[in-house]
């Protein structure tokens, strides 16, 4: 990475195709892994844009963020505003959880302890 980090809806997508061993513990600070490049993604997260309105007149596309313990965390939709979260366990990939969060700052999602979680950070504690 040569710079200051970009803001995440900013990052250029890369397209070029990645394995799960290769996507990265730690946040990408100058681009986006999109979802469709993943070799081995599971429908559930390639659906994770669905229902999510486009913000900009762009289509909805889904990032990969970073790992949390055993989980890849994903985001369809902006980082500010309606989007959904979507962690995919790292040992069994047709596991996953969501997060809806709306554009008014509400959210829900049931979290990898088994609690319905109404906050994001609470949800994303709940993968570590």
């Amino acid at each position: 990475m040569t710079g200051a980090p970009l803001p995440a809806d900013d990052r250029p997508f890369d397209d070029t195709p990645i394995h799960t061993a290769d996507l990265p513990d730690t946040p990408i600070r100058d681009r986006n892994v999109p979802a469709e490049a993943w070799v081995e993604a599971p429908e559930a997260l390639l659906a994770a844009a669905e229902g999510i309105p486009p913000a900009d007149g762009r289509p909805v596309r889904i990032a990969y963020k970073r790992r949390l313990g055993d989980w890849f965390l994903w985001r369809a939709g902006p980082a500010k505003g309606d989007a959904r979260y979507v962690a995919i366990h790292a040992d069994d990939l047709d596991r996953h959880l969501t997060f809806r969060l709306h554009a008014d700052g509400t959210g829900s999602g049931v979290g990898a302890d088994g609690a319905v979680h109404p906050r994001f950070r609470e949800w994303k504690r709940s993968l570590l």
